[in-house]
């Protein structure tokens, strides 16, 4: 995924993909990527509030709830020391959105004041809003009696913003005005209600007037229960609580329902622009989430393999049997435009999914549903030997069909994500380090769930002998005695793609590695050129090819640095994955407990805290699961023939540490240091 996010200064509210981001004040200026996003469109694109004529001076600007927030504004008349009007604007968002305005005199004297709602909508997809939409359909607009409807058409597509007024007001077609008489001291409120129309159905905010700071009842699993359920953190690292509890907060901020009718919850993958269904994002936050809430791997699962592909098709990159990479639900989706309807340009999401299905069933020991999902897996399973083997060598290749899809299609999904260490980029197919360490770690995995939960012990033999197969040419195929590591990938004429990435730290997660070449990996991801001090980064900085400031190539992505550190762990190189976990928390710590996306690679001895990558969500589901799996390693965390092993391995510094009530196989177990 890539895109441009934005700052922690703007002010945005939720409720799984519908969301509000305005400027502090709570306005929206058309100018920007900011407004009211519902079902992958913008629904406003200009929100603006004036008081004779002038907008009011913003005094406090407040998230309340992640679906919630506050903003406290005053009016001076000229040469005035003290405000003598305050404004709150109260913002709900659930469905639609909800805004109270409260406008208070705050003279002895009576006052007459002029308050303007300015709005308007481009309708723009949001595959299209980080610049301006050229849009094919037509807008328009029709003012009623205390409402305005807007409207777009484009052939059938059909999308409508309602903008309804709680009080009569002067209204056309971009603005309602209150006239308000206000006597001494008295308050005046309104509220404004804005409704996203799809397809003919309203679908209406579900908070009214004076709602404001009550819980949302709504979500199938409410926050409360949320964060009952989950282990409860001791640590005398103060900092380390507001990390875990901001972690299970931006995870249930970010909760939505991705098929209609289907009241399956999961973490979308980020704010603003990946509010949306994920393959490999959704599997990875799933994964991290297991100790902590293993119903998310569930529905995850479910979701994954309703939505799997089932015959080819080269505009969507999809072959029978794969697990999606992104679904969408706008206009350039709907009218094929897009290809996300959904596209399969993931070539590491299927394996993901066998590795997920098996980690699961290894947690919560929910065997029926393993057995459910019998005839997915084994569909991912002919995919893995069948189309995802591009020329029949045993390795995992990818070359996008599709015009409109992603050159590359491992995690790093950049273009330019696929580079030599002189900086070359390599040509397709490729053969991605990383891809074919999750494929070996998911033929292992699902090899036993055929022989214990199948009884297919033939099958698992198999999976097995080809597991072991991968293995040894990979070895030979992927180690560079050269470089002395592991190449990022095998470009479309075999040649190894010889930078030196956090790829290789995949390559331990996923059990690939060769005991003799282990400790050179672990040595290199500990290096200076790949160790930051904050986390590793996604490249060397010693190959031509490396920005501490691009999106794959220099930058640190959390999610990847905890999964390093769990590699690292694996093959038992527990004080290094230590030093890894403890940096990306203290990572965290700088961040105010909120880690982005990604950040950038500078060194930390340079700077006196990590460098913000303009445009990194936040929250991002798998960058928010990351301190989650950081605790993983640091405590030693595995569920194994039902019993939770505990293999501690916390510095020093970081002093007591421990998750109460860790679910495995239904039973609440304590997980100390």
């Amino acid at each position: 995924m890539s895109g441009d996010g934005r700052s922690d200064r703007n002010l945005t509210v939720l409720d799984g993909s519908t969301f509000f981001i305005s400027d502090p004040s709570g306005d929206v200026e058309a100018v920007n990527a900011d407004g009211f996003f519902h079902a992958d469109m913008r629904h406003l694109s200009t929100w603006r509030l004036l008081v004779d004529g002038e907008s009011p001076r913003t005094l406090s600007s407040e998230i309340v709830d992640y679906y919630s927030a506050r903003v406290v504004a005053g009016v001076w008349e000229e040469d005035a020391t003290d405000a003598t009007i305050s404004i709150t604007r109260e913002r709900f968002v659930a469905g639609g959105v909800h805004e109270d305005l409260i406008v208070e005199n705050l003279t002895e004297r009576p006052q007459r004041i002029e308050v303007v709602l300015e709005f308007a909508c481009d309708f723009g997809d949001i595959l299209e809003c980080h610049e301006r939409p050229a849009k094919k359909g037509r807008v328009t607009r029709h003012a009623g009696e205390q409402e305005v409807t807007l409207r777009y058409k484009r052939g059938d597509f059909v999308r409508e913003t309602a903008v309804r007024f709680g009080e009569e007001c002067a209204v056309n077609r971009e603005r309602a005005t209150f006239v308000v008489d206000l006597a001494a001291r008295e308050v005046w409120r309104t509220c404004v209600d804005v409704v996203p129309i799809v397809d003919g159905e309203e679908r209406p905010s579900r908070h009214a007037c004076g709602d404001f700071g009550k819980p949302a009842p709504y979500m199938p699993v409410s926050l409360e229960e949320w964060l009952g359920t989950a282990p409860q953190l001791e640590t005398d690292w103060v900092s380390l609580r507001k990390t875990y509890d901001c972690s299970l907060l931006d995870l249930a901020a970010l909760r939505f329902q991705p098929l209609a009718g289907n009241e399956r919850t999961l973490p979308a993958g980020g704010l603003p622009w990946f509010m949306t269904l994920f393959g490999r994002d959704s599997i990875l936050m799933a994964y991290q989430l297991l100790p902590f809430q293993p119903d998310v791997a569930k529905s995850t699962l479910e979701v994954l393999a309703s939505l799997q592909a089932t015959e080819r098709d080269d505009f969507r990159d999809a072959e029978p049997g794969k697990i999606l990479h992104e679904l969408r639900c706008g206009e350039l989706t709907i009218l094929g435009d897009q290809p996300h309807s959904p596209y399969y340009g993931g070539h590491d999401t299927t394996s993901l999914f066998l590795v997920l299905l098996d980690e699961y069933q290894r947690w919560t020991g929910d065997s029926e549903l393993v057995r459910s999902l019998e005839q997915p897996a084994r569909a991912a399973l002919r995919w893995i030997e069948e189309d995802g083997d591009l020329d029949d060598d045993g390795f995992l290749e990818y070359s996008t069909r599709s015009a409109e899809g992603l050159a590359n299609q491992g995690w790093k999904d950049s273009d330019n994500s696929m580079l030599f260490a002189d900086g070359t980029r390599a040509e397709l197919p490729i053969a991605a380090c990383e891809v074919q360490a999750y494929c070996y770690d998911a033929l292992r995995r699902t090899a036993r769930l055929a022989r214990e939960v199948w009884d297919d012990a033939e099958l698992a033999d198999r999976l097995l002998d080809r597991a072991e197969t991968l293995r040894e040419h990979f070895e030979d195929a992927f180690w560079s005695d050269e470089r002395g590591h592991y190449v990022l990938a095998l470009d479309g004429e075999k040649r190894q793609v010889d930078s030196l990435t956090s790829n290789i730290g995949h390559v331990l997660w996923s059990g690939i590695a060769s005991p003799k070449h282990a400790r050179a990996t672990a040595e290199k991801l500990m290096s200076p050129e790949l160790a930051s001090g904050w986390g590793i980064r996604t490249m060397s900085s010693g190959d031509t090819g490396y920005n501490p400031l691009e999106y794959h190539n220099g930058t640190v992505w959390p999610h990847d640095t905890a999964l390093v550190a769990e590699g690292m762990r694996r093959y038992g190189f527990r004080e290094e994955a230590s030093r890894v976990a403890v940096a990306l928390l203290e990572a965290a710590e700088a961040f105010d407990g909120r880690l982005p996306e990604l950040f950038a690679g500078f060194e930390r001895a340079d700077r006196g805290a990590p460098v913000e990558y303009d445009g990194a969500s936040r929250p991002q589901s798998f960058a928010a699961g990351a301190p989650l799996m950081a605790l993983r390693t640091l405590l030693g965390l595995d569920a194994e023939d039902g019993t939770l092993r505990v293999e501690p391995a916390v510095p020093e510094p970081v002093g007591r540490l421990a998750l109460r009530g860790v679910l495995v196989h239904g039973r609440r177990v304590d997980a100390c240091s």
